[in-house]
């Protein structure tokens, strides 16, 4: 491949590329939140929720191109060919239409539609305006258009240039002083946003995001490992740092701002409040205008996305079809509201996310175990048992027995990374008895043949 293909202009625009898919309007609203709940353990927050945030996303990505498949579900299906499909599945109704699709929607409205809406009148507005934003995404996503593309690369740069100067005002004139921490930010405020990293959903979606970065890598002429590796790892490094940035700078503003508008019960509602306080109507209509355009960008790319997975999983039903029934899932899920869908996507993502984060480190380490599926079937089955309990405990379903047993056998149960050992564990199982079989299995060969 020559250099040329491979410039800097490139690796900038594709770091661009992968940083705009990723910065959906619907992770402005975390950092915030975050924020004003952990007050004056801010940056440990801050630093917690940007390893799961950010980091993770970056890992997503790289994976994917060290793994050399082309899709998520022939990655996943080195565990099992039946789980690729499994997971895969939960991944994409997961960025689709049970959490991120309906996000979109609440977002919009929380910031953009809410503030101007009578007390007492907001579930049908939230109706009315779900409806609408929901007719808009079908109509482009049964067409194709280069509306898509002209507006995400409108609205990414307006909306990047709305938050820089909204981040260079409160840096400079900060709304108030830190408060003290919320409760739940007293004690492990690190894993605390660790945990709350896990919203972004970033990580899921990075395997869904990294196969257009290594597509378009390839396009350029890349045809070896190496080649891949490197462009897609220039582009996720620039665009990891962007979102690290911004969400740090997010947070620390979300923390200063308890003083003046007080705490808000999510972080749209903050953002459009915030943003009032420095300019006022003007704006909160402005960041309205571009947040509404952002977030029905996303939402078309998503219910895209997911439409042709589901499509390719079940041919029988036309893509057309598909459309629909992803929005109008998320239709129904937008309207339980941000804040109860935030409440209601928590479990579930506890329970993924750690299948997700061992899914990568278990590719990175493929070269060294060989590829064997012992490895990979035994570590994500513990980690997997785990997960679960770590879900239904965010979900207020509490095992008094089972917690007992793992917070006394599990460092880091307690917060949420139980999981870990069990993951180390089950790949060192896994490995020792792939090579007892293999050797049972060798022995039982050289018999049969004397």
């Amino acid at each position: 491949m020559n250099d040329k293909k491979m410039s800097l202009s490139f690796i900038v625009a594709l770091g661009f590329m992968l940083f705009a898919l990723f910065f959906g309007a619907g992770n402005l609203i975390f950092p915030p939140m975050l924020g004003q709940s952990a007050g004056s353990n801010i940056w440990a927050a801050n630093a917690g929720f940007i390893v799961t945030g950010v980091g993770l996303p970056l890992l997503g990505v790289l994976a994917l191109g060290f793994s050399g498949k082309g899709d998520l579900q022939s990655l996943a299906s080195r565990v099992h060919p039946i789980y690729g499909v499994i997971f895969t599945v939960a991944l994409y109704l997961s960025i689709g239409p049970l959490f991120a699709i309906p996000r979109t929607a609440t977002v919009s409205y929380e910031i953009g539609i809410r503030p101007f809406v009578p007390e007492g009148s907001g579930m049908i507005a939230l109706l009315a305006f779900s409806a609408v934003f929901f007719a808009i995404t079908i109509i482009f996503s049964l067409k194709s258009s280069k509306i898509v593309d002209i507006v995400g690369k409108v609205l990414t740069p307006a909306l990047l240039v709305f938050i820089g100067i909204l981040i260079v005002t409160a840096l400079f004139n900060p709304i108030g002083e830190l408060q003290a921490p919320a409760e739940t930010y007293v004690n492990d405020a690190f894993f605390k946003g660790f945990q709350e990293g896990y919203l972004t959903m970033d990580a899921l979606a990075a395997f869904v995001f990294g196969i257009i970065i290594i597509n378009f890598i390839k396009e350029r002429g890349a045809t070896t490992k190496k080649q891949i590796m490197v462009g897609t790892a220039k582009a996720a490094i620039l665009a990891a740092f962007l979102l690290a940035i911004i969400y740090a700078s997010l947070g620390y503003i979300g923390a200063k701002s308890v003083e003046g508008i007080g705490s808000l019960e999510n972080g749209g509602a903050i953002l459009a409040a915030v943003s009032n306080h420095y300019f006022g109507s003007f704006g909160a209509v402005l960041l309205s205008l571009i947040v509404f355009g952002a977030c029905l960008t996303t939402s078309i790319g998503l219910v895209t996305s997911c439409a042709s997975y589901f499509n390719k999983l079940m041919p029988k039903i036309s893509y057309n079809a598909f459309v629909y029934i992803v929005s109008i899932f998320s239709l129904v899920f937008a309207n339980f509201g941000l804040t109860q869908l935030i409440s209601i996507s928590v479990p579930v993502l506890v329970a993924i996310y750690p299948l997700a984060i061992c899914l990568m480190f278990l590719t990175f380490l493929h070269p060294l175990f060989k590829g064997r599926k012992e490895v990979y079937q035994l570590s994500i089955l513990f980690t997997g048992v785990v997960a679960i309990f770590d879900g239904l405990n965010a979900a207020g379903i509490s095992f008094t027995t089972v917690n007992d047993l793992f917070t006394s056998i599990l460092p880091l149960y307690t917060v949420g990374l139980g999981w870990i050992v069990p993951a180390i564990v089950g790949a060192v199982l896994g490995y020792v008895f792939s090579i007892v079989k293999k050797g049972s299995e060798e022995a039982a060969a050289i018999e049969k043949v004397s």
